[in-house]
């Protein structure tokens, strides 16, 4: 025999209210997702959704930061490739006043006026040689000072106060690539003859006291300068491309990431303002049906 259950007018009322409350509280939240434009407002929202939402950011942010190392590589490169391509030009031009040097019937003058003009390019170059981006110098190495190069307090000749430990930057999952070239990678060793700024030199005395022999020496170590400066180009082009590529795929994965970060966390606004209306139609709904249901009484308006 089943006992029939007795509902009385406070449990009626009560479960009215209920109903009530957690229809207000539905439309209250997709009020909510609409002002914020986030389906995620709090954990509880989504768990699923929240672990894979923190895990989408920290690999944004991984990203974001892979292409600000990008951006910077591509300075300190840049930066580096315009100055080896001028100084490559100046070279030829010293070249071709060699050549022109040890051509026969030069007067003092003539051959003072070709030393003189390979003296300027010499401090082109060296100013050249102390390149710098974000005022960092280019082919200094790690070096924590403002140039590369700098000249001797006692002889007066510049000289080599960089290093040669490497700079790289961090543009890729495990990759790493060199973001600068030393000076003696790009103008010789120091104290060699095949250094430039040391062949330089020698060809603008040779010049100057008509030594023919030194001067044609000098020339072939000009080109064994010329090429080394050339080989180091290359080699900058190089890591110049391949840091342009590792930032272009960074791009694009954030691109990919921030979509799906895009796909959890964001409302769909026409959506939710349809499923909103809904919920607005049936609280007046569930309204309108209570008032009919729970009908107050003498005794209500006596107490």
């Amino acid at each position: 025999m089943t006992i029939p259950s007795r509902v009385t007018d406070t449990s009626l009322m009560n479960k009215a209210l209920g109903d009530l409350q957690r229809s207000l509280a539905r439309g209250q939240k997709l009020q909510s997702q609409i002002s914020g434009g986030k389906m995620l407002t709090r954990p509880s929202d989504s768990p699923t959704g929240t672990v894979t939402s923190l895990q989408l950011r920290g690999e944004v942010r991984a990203t974001q930061q892979y292409g600000r190392n990008a951006d910077d590589g591509l300075g300190w490169l840049g930066t580096i490739q315009d100055t080896l391509g001028g100084a490559s030009t100046s070279i030829i031009r010293v070249r071709d006043l060699t050549v022109q040097a040890l051509s026969s019937g030069n007067s003092d003058q003539s051959r003072e006026a070709l030393a003189v003009e390979i003296d300027n390019i010499r401090q082109t170059l060296l100013g050249q040689a102390n390149a710098k981006y974000m005022n960092r110098p280019v082919f200094g190495g790690t070096t924590p000072g403002s140039v590369a190069y700098e000249p001797n307090t006692v002889t007066g000749e510049y000289e080599f106060v960089g290093n040669k430990n490497p700079t790289t930057r961090t543009v890729g999952p495990n990759a790493k690539v060199r973001i600068e070239t030393s000076g003696p990678e790009a103008f010789g060793a120091p104290g060699t003859d095949t250094e430039l700024f040391t062949v330089l030199d020698t060809i603008a005395k040779s010049i100057r006291n008509n030594d023919q022999d030194t001067l044609n020496k000098s020339l072939e170590n000009l080109d064994t300068a010329h090429d080394l400066l050339k080989s180091a180009l290359s080699d900058v082009g190089a890591r110049y491309n391949r840091v342009e590529q590792m930032k272009q795929s960074a791009d694009d994965h954030l691109l990919s990431v921030s979509s799906q970060l895009s796909d959890i966390e964001d409302v769909d606004l026409p959506k939710a303002i349809m499923e909103l209306q809904i919920q607005q139609t049936s609280y007046q709904a569930a309204l309108a049906a209570t008032a009919k249901v729970i009908q107050p009484s003498l005794i209500d308006f006596l107490r």
